[in-house]
């Protein structure tokens, strides 16, 4: 479940973004008219807003900034990748342990007939 929610706010994102993008509002100057369509989109443009990101230049007119822009994406890249290295230590401290766990001596007694 977690990860379809992660891929909706992903595309909502991705969907923002490129809305801005392919209008060139990315000045003050070249600001427009945005209203999100779904409540994933919503909360995601709020959040945009909130950081900085896309940001109001007239009532119901807005640009995205590309440089907060560029700053907010290298965070989540460098969030996104502690979070791997993590799981990779993790993985290689059990893959440790289990290493050891192979190479201790059978302590069950010797099978007598």
């Amino acid at each position: 479940m977690a990860t379809v929610a992660a891929a909706l706010i992903a595309r909502a994102r991705r969907e923002i973004q490129h809305h801005f993008f392919a209008a060139d509002a990315v000045r003050p100057d070249r600001a427009i008219a945005f209203e999100p369509e779904r409540g994933i989109e919503r909360s995601q443009f709020e959040r945009m807003r909130d950081r900085g990101i896309i940001r109001e230049e007239a009532p119901g007119h807005y640009w995205l900034n590309v440089i907060d822009y560029d700053i907010d994406l290298g965070r989540r890249h460098r969030n996104l990748r502690n979070v791997l290295l993590a799981i990779i230590a993790v993985l290689l401290v059990m893959l440790a342990l289990g290493a050891f766990e192979t190479t201790r001596p059978a302590t069950s007694p010797a099978l007598t007939h």
